[in-house]
């Protein structure tokens, strides 16, 4: 192996409450459809880990690591409650060696809606948002939950993105392993499940055959993969997470570089994989979907697409009513309404599933009775 690519994602959504519309019909606001004393206590308790653990990331820099972070829109606009945040992640963007990635704004599925107009604007959007907070342009997109379905790839080449990272899903690989850049409309990168797995959710589990995971070990493994990349997707909130349950993590990011290093491995951005290393072609990437967890989990069942099937309407009327409409201030709520989590909440695997469905497409019910009545 040559190279490895890491991907961190900070993602806190807006939490929808339990909402009734015979509680009596109110214009749309984020406070009628949002716990928003919810959302701010789970920002609350990010922010306090955030500065410690990019403190931590600078110092993996400093080692010689590259990063590429996924800040979703949601969080990013949380951060007006804390603009320190912000400022620990452009001393992280000030390296030189942290990539900012794009995605939609709103962590939404709108790459699966027939008219990719409502995608398009909110890839653009995160992209000039990350932009206008830490001057950095990104160069590759991210579905939330990694999602890879139908063919995005040429508008995201249009919006001047140069690759993608997508779930390395088995219907997608069959028996290969994620060790490649794979040729597409637009080339990309596929998440190695099981390398990023053991960082994010085993490095804390005391039973598991491969704890203590310590860097030099990690980089044993990744040296025994053939291949040019190891692409890895970390979720942000399991760094400051392993540290406090069992240690080590910090210690484990500061002294990855090094240990790759050490194997003739070089941590770099996915932009650069995509220079350095040839395409590898892969028919599926055109014939499969895959998610993160799973296809199920958020389209399992008949709540998740009839919820999806309304977001495609109200996107078409919402385009259809602009002028007559207080746009703007719809589409932002339409956007939180969006959220990959509301469909994940919608699993019926979930003990609360059921609930969540009926309590969901009601906000939703609610929120297209707005639109056509005009009452914004």
């Amino acid at each position: 192996m040559e190279s490895v690519c890491v991907c961190v994602d900070l993602h806190l959504p807006y939490h929808l409450k339990w909402y009734w519309s015979a509680e009596g019909y109110r214009r749309p606001e984020i406070t009628t459809y949002f716990d928003q004393e919810r959302v701010f206590t789970d920002f609350q308790r990010m922010a306090a880990d955030i500065g410690r653990t990019n403190r931590v990331l600078e110092r993996s820099i400093d080692n010689g690591a590259a990063y590429t972070l996924n800040l979703s829109g949601t969080f990013l606009d949380q951060c007006s409650w804390d603009p320190g945040v912000l400022d620990s992640f452009r001393d992280l963007a000030d390296t030189g060696n942290v990539a900012f990635a794009a995605s939609t704004y709103y962590h939404s599925l709108s790459a699966l809606y027939p008219d990719l107009t409502d995608f398009k604007e909110q890839v653009w959007m995160h992209m000039e948002k990350i932009s206008e907070l830490f001057g950095i342009v990104p160069s590759t997109f991210v579905n939330p939950e990694l999602l890879i379905s139908g063919n995005i790839g040429g508008l995201l080449k249009k919006l001047g993105l140069k690759c993608m990272i997508a779930e390395g899903a088995k219907n997608l690989l069959r028996e290969d392993v994620p060790n490649n850049v794979y040729s597409d409309d637009i080339p990309t990168l596929l998440r190695h499940i099981d390398l990023s797995e053991d960082v994010s959710r085993r490095f804390s589990d005391r039973s598991w055959d491969g704890s203590p995971l310590i860097a030099d070990k990690f980089a044993s493994w990744v040296e025994h993969i053939e291949g040019d990349v190891v692409t890895l997707y970390l979720d942000y909130g399991t760094i400051p997470w392993n540290e406090s349950k069992a240690g080590g993590m910090f210690q484990f990011l500061t002294d990855l570089p090094l240990s790759l290093e050490e194997k003739g491995i070089s941590m770099i951005k996915p932009e650069d994989a995509v220079k350095r290393f040839d395409k590898v072609k892969l028919n599926t990437l055109k014939t499969e979907s895959a998610a993160r967890y799973g296809m199920d989990g958020m389209l399992g069942n008949h709540a998740q697409h009839f919820y999806l099937k309304e977001l495609e309407i109200i996107a078409q009327e919402l385009k259809e009513r602009a002028k007559a409409l207080d746009n703007a201030h719809l589409k932002h709520i339409f956007g939180y309404l969006q959220q990959s989590d509301i469909f994940l909440d919608m699993n019926t695997a979930n003990i609360t599933g059921y609930e969540r469905s009926v309590n969901n497409l009601s906000i939703l019910s609610d929120f297209r009775r707005a639109v056509w009545e005009g009452s914004v």
